[in-house]
């Protein structure tokens, strides 16, 4: 029987991510988010969003939905290309990105395969969401090149895609969300962040923690891109900053829910609360931690 997870205590780090008075945007990482088709432009700018209010130095968007690929007016800081405009490899090269993360709004064709498979040989740390997570689950070939990366991975599944890989029903996640989360690390070989009501993280070398913060606020569409790009942001401040994969991973969810609890607590949802204003409130909670 799986012993009960300790609670996840991951806000000290934010400390780490304190800025010298040199610094430069290089020493916060170039972020590459990938997702956006059709109907999802979106989740992509979600993410994005969050990925700049968590401190990332750069953050690059490569966008499914070619309509989508172009300025966006309300973030101009967000550099959007199309993925249809190259061959995944020529982009990365390209763009050289320091952390990658793939998922948001990705959907599930051909050529969101293809990027995925890309970025999964592609040396840097990877955070994989949403419609990736469903593409592992239906492609032994992509799945068995995520077991054989060497770099950093995080996977942040939520039940119903947690229950796509490992061949169950939602209904049995949750059920028994300490057994799921252990064999996913072992299925995938890669931190995994087990969303829901006090998600879940673990890893090939670290015991389960779980998040005793969040509310149900969170429970909108959207809220997961922001943990993806809030997470990756994290990830790429880390390189420099000595924050490795586990803990950016552990800190991003800790934030994450931290922020919806402030929110809250200031009359701001849980009812109606939007990723938008989750996006935003997160800039305030890491910098209320320095």
């Amino acid at each position: 029987m799986s012993k009960s997870p300790d609670t996840l205590n991951a806000l000290s780090l934010t400390q780490r991510l304190k800025r010298k008075p040199d610094a430069h945007k290089g020493d916060a990482g170039k972020v590459l988010l990938i997702g956006g088709a059709p109907t999802m432009a979106g989740a992509l700018v979600l993410a994005g969003q969050a990925a700049l209010y968590s401190g990332a130095g750069w953050v690059v968007l490569m966008m499914m939905d070619s309509a989508s690929a172009h300025l966006v007016p309300e973030q101009a800081e967000l550099m959007v290309h199309d993925a249809h405009s190259m061959l995944p490899q020529q982009a990365l090269k390209r763009i050289q990105p320091d952390v990658i993360a793939i998922g948001p709004g990705l959907g599930q064709s051909p050529i969101a395969a293809q990027w995925l498979q890309a970025v999964l040989l592609w040396p840097v740390p990877l955070v994989i969401d949403a419609d990736a997570i469903n593409l592992l689950s239906v492609d032994p070939e992509l799945l068995n090149s995520l077991q054989q990366r060497t770099y950093p991975t995080t996977l942040t599944p939520h039940p119903g895609e947690a229950a796509r890989l490992l061949g169950c029903t939602s209904a049995d996640v949750q059920a028994h969300r300490m057994q799921s989360i252990e064999e996913l690390v072992r299925l995938t070989h890669a931190v995994v962040v087990l969303k829901g009501q006090h998600t879940l993280i673990a890893s090939p070398v670290h015991s389960t923690v779980q998040c005793m913060l969040g509310n149900p606020s969170l429970a909108v569409g959207g809220s997961g891109d922001v943990l993806t790009g809030c997470m990756t942001a994290i990830a790429a401040q880390g390189l420099k900053h000595q924050i490795d994969q586990w803990q950016a991973s552990c800190l991003g969810v800790q934030l994450h829910a931290l922020s919806a609890d402030r929110l809250v607590s200031n009359g701001v949802g849980p009812i109606g609360l939007t990723p938008s204003e989750l996006v935003r409130e997160l800039r305030d909670c890491i910098n209320s931690q320095l």
